[in-house]
């Protein structure tokens, strides 16, 4: 397995001019925060604004942003703002007071579930929501078996980043952890080839004396390169955790709450009810805000004997806020948005392909979009990165992914438009044509 750095576009000293300005708050971010930060692209951006689908830099630059899905539903969007400050200004606190607040969305969360998941638990981040689903998944199975794709992502607590293989040779993997490579929908059934690496890494588990707690996947497989098709085909790899004991965990922090344009969720794609759903990144559209929702027979053992409290996680601020996400999805039609539009794109890229060979495979589901960038058919890490930041000199960000670090990642916030795309896919062309 080839493990890289999560971002090979990341910026290195000295690998472009920078402006001395920047230069000087480089300086002092080194001096602050020390060596483990790290900035995007050769070049980093100086962000001081935000909007909608744009992000603006100190001298006024617009940047049309094409990566991130933690404002999903548009930078700085007025009505979640509005209920953030509101709630602010009225009570902050957290979940072991009574307050209705926290309890109305929890109840509109879970009515977007199908009904097994009857639960839901708050934290601040998915890093945390994943550390608390692994202690839940202990308690109900007693295994401690972990089973991850090859270059997943899951979060940075010390417990999950044992398990978040895409962190880098630097974050040692635990022993009781097993990597599987990602689906392969070159493969005649995907699914059942899928499942195969699935029932291997139980049997090594067992050959090791462990007994398999849980799989969990980021169902748009995002640090792997973007898998998301044939619709269905993790089902037979859940039968087979829970065939071992183990429960299998949905991690939806990037393709949940309307991303993929075919509903709420990434794990309805595939005709599955997971036995838990971490959630985190777009839940609160910036403010901090995750949790997990679960099947209340997992949490009973857990919960019959630990008690579980978040000072921050839930609090009524944070509900609010979430609240007002869920109002900005349904009242502006997101989820079908990111269908239409992502499908535009999607079409849009596969057009361009037709006249650039470094474009190979082009998978998406709605406005998660995956583009292998190769060298006669080869993976090419080094061209991946040249776009990525050519990209950004042309104001327009994206970010790299995958084991081989060879996939442009598109992930842009959920009001995209088509004007949007037919932006970004003419800025890509004059950089494809440049090279």
């Amino acid at each position: 397995m080839t493990r890289i750095d999560p971002m090979p576009n990341a910026y290195q000293p000295g690998a472009a001019a920078i402006e001395p300005e920047s230069e000087s708050l480089i300086a002092r971010r080194q001096a602050a925060l020390g060596p483990a930060y790290r900035l995007f692209y050769e070049k980093p951006v100086h962000l001081v604004r935000g909007e909608g689908v744009w992000l603006f830099d100190a001298a006024g630059e617009a940047y049309l942003d094409t990566y991130n899905n933690v404002a999903s539903v548009g930078h700085c969007h007025p009505h979640v703002v509005q209920a953030m400050a509101g709630q602010a200004a009225v009570f902050a606190s957290h979940t072991r007071y009574l307050h209705d607040t926290v309890l109305d969305y929890a109840e509109r969360l879970l009515a977007t579930m199908p009904r097994e998941l009857a639960h839901v638990m708050f934290t601040c981040t998915g890093s945390e929501a994943n550390d608390l689903a692994l202690r839940i998944a202990r308690a109900q199975t007693g295994g401690t078996g972990i089973i991850v794709t090859e270059n997943a992502y899951h979060g940075v607590t010390a417990a999950v980043a044992e398990f978040s293989p895409s962190l880098g040779r630097g974050v040692a993997l635990g022993a009781h952890v097993r990597t599987v490579p990602a689906p392969d929908p070159a493969q005649a059934d995907p699914g059942a080839a899928f499942a195969a690496q699935v029932v291997a890494a139980i049997e090594d588990l067992h050959r090791h004396g462990m007994k398999p707690g849980a799989l969990i996947v980021d169902t748009i497989f995002s640090s792997d390169g973007v898998f998301a098709d044939p619709e269905g085909f993790l089902k037979p790899a859940v039968a087979a955790i829970r065939a071992a004991g183990g429960l299998f965990i949905a991690d939806e922090v990037q393709p949940g709450f309307g991303r993929t344009g075919a509903g709420m969720w990434g794990f309805a794609r595939h005709g599955i009810v997971p036995d838990m759903v971490s959630m985190g990144k777009p839940m609160g559209n910036g403010y901090p805000v995750a949790g997990l929702a679960l099947r209340p027979e997992v949490i009973a053992e857990f919960g019959g004997k630990a008690r579980y409290f978040n000072t921050f996680g839930g609090n009524a601020v944070a509900a609010a806020t979430a609240a007002a996400v869920l109002d900005v999805i349904e009242n502006e039609g997101l989820i079908e948005n990111a269908r239409t539009v992502g499908a535009y794109f999607r079409d849009g890229l596969q057009s361009l392909a037709k006249d650039h060979a470094m474009i190979g495979d082009i998978r998406a589901a709605g406005l998660f979009l995956g583009v292998d960038i190769v060298d006669d058919g080869q993976p090419d890490a080094v061209l991946t990165g040249r776009i990525v930041n050519d990209l950004r000199a042309a104001k327009v960000l994206i970010s790299a992914t995958g084991p081989k670090g060879h996939v442009l990642k598109i992930r842009p916030p959920l009001v995209f438009q088509r004007e949007n795309v037919d932006l970004f896919l003419d800025r890509l062309q004059g950089v494809l044509r440049a090279l």
